[in-house]
């Protein structure tokens, strides 16, 4: 049973760099890390062979993970989205209700291997998308925080 993981177009890129830096850049350079330490004699007792090679096997599996994830993607593309309800791909402007001065703040919901708070990108998964799927601008959502609850304003949904 293959389950399909939901992301954008530049989250899949974002995979496929990834892939091809381990490719073109980590794995060529750890097999030369292992060459040089097989010329440092025994192999039983050769820290660097046995970094360089528990390396290897990291590089594998990280590669084996993002072959499968790439495999399993399902790109949603935005741009080719519309309406005022918040699905996956949507960008979000929300109000602070609780707040007099705040500033209001735009999350787009994506996948979650592409989610980076620091850029407004959350993961369809996080309790805040969660909170704000289905709703439509001018609802009101409470979102349960480490801070304790808070209620936003949904003041636009964009697909951009």
């Amino acid at each position: 049973m293959s389950t399909t993981v939901p992301m954008t177009p530049p989250g899949l890129e974002k995979l496929h760099r990834q892939l091809r830096h381990l490719l073109e850049v980590e794995r060529p350079q750890n097999v030369r890390d292992i060459e040089v330490a097989r010329e440092h004699g025994d192999l039983r007792e050769n820290a660097e062979y046995h970094a360089a090679k528990e390396r290897q096997g990291q590089i594998d599996g990280q590669m084996k993970w993002l072959e499968n994830l790439i495999a399993s993607a399902q790109v949603i593309d935005p741009t080719t989205l519309s309406g005022d309800r918040v699905v996956f791909g949507a960008t979000v402007t929300l109000i602070d209700i609780d707040a007099d001065d705040a500033e209001p703040v735009r999350y787009k919901i994506v996948g979650e291997h592409e989610s980076d708070l620091s850029q407004g990108l959350i993961s369809f998964a996080s309790p805040i998308a969660r909170a704000l799927i289905g709703k439509s601008e001018g609802d009101e959502v409470t979102v349960r925080t480490p801070g304790g609850q808070r209620v936003f304003e949904i003041d636009s949904v964009d697909f951009i």
